[in-house]
């Protein structure tokens, strides 16, 4: 009987045996199949626009994340859409009712997001960072906060009728209360 050690090759067998083969290797998988928080490694000291579960889009360089894809954007800016249409001439300004969009910023310095409230994630082309978005146009923070509660009150009225209307036909919805007051 030979002794053998753990390094040793493995015996071969001869022509009437089994033949015995190496295990196959696995070549290394490469960086794109990451699917954890390590994928941010190449997203670290890049502009990005995070979308978030509530709808929310914020525009920021990622400075730093971890393990659970907490990011720390950098002169972050918040951007908010309305799109043509969603507001009357009589209360936007000229060049929304050209059936263009508007969108504004409201910076928002450094800023936390916690990785269970990212809903989507992608790199700004610097290139093409300083163009507006096709079909919008620029307007003032506090303009946009002005249209979007005129609008928001507009929507509300809108819910109250189509709830008392609903009601008359027999509906009950979970907020029939508010309307009958």
């Amino acid at each position: 009987m030979e002794s053998l050690s753990i390094s040793d090759p493995a015996p071969m067998s001869g022509p009437g045996g089994p033949q015995m083969h190496p295990p196959p290797q696995h070549p290394q998988l490469p960086a794109q199949m990451f699917t954890t928080a390590a994928q941010l490694l190449d997203l670290t000291d890049k502009k990005l626009i995070v979308v978030l579960r509530d709808g929310r889009k914020v525009i920021g360089v990622l400075r730093t994340w971890d393990q659970f894809a907490n990011l720390i954007l950098q002169n972050a800016v918040e951007r908010t859409f309305m799109p043509p249409g969603a507001f009357e001439a009589s209360v936007a300004p000229a060049s929304a009712v050209g059936g263009r969009g508007l969108y504004s910023d409201v910076p928002r310095g450094t800023y936390l997001v916690r990785g269970e409230n990212v809903l989507l994630l992608g790199e700004i082309d610097l290139d093409r960072d300083d163009e507006p978005p096709p079909g919008h146009d620029k307007i003032d923070p506090d303009v946009m906060a002005e249209l979007a509660k005129k609008k928001k009150a507009s929507d509300k009225i809108i819910e109250k009728a189509r709830v008392k209307k609903l009601s008359g036909l027999g509906f009950e919805g979970e907020n029939l209360g508010e309307i009958m007051l």
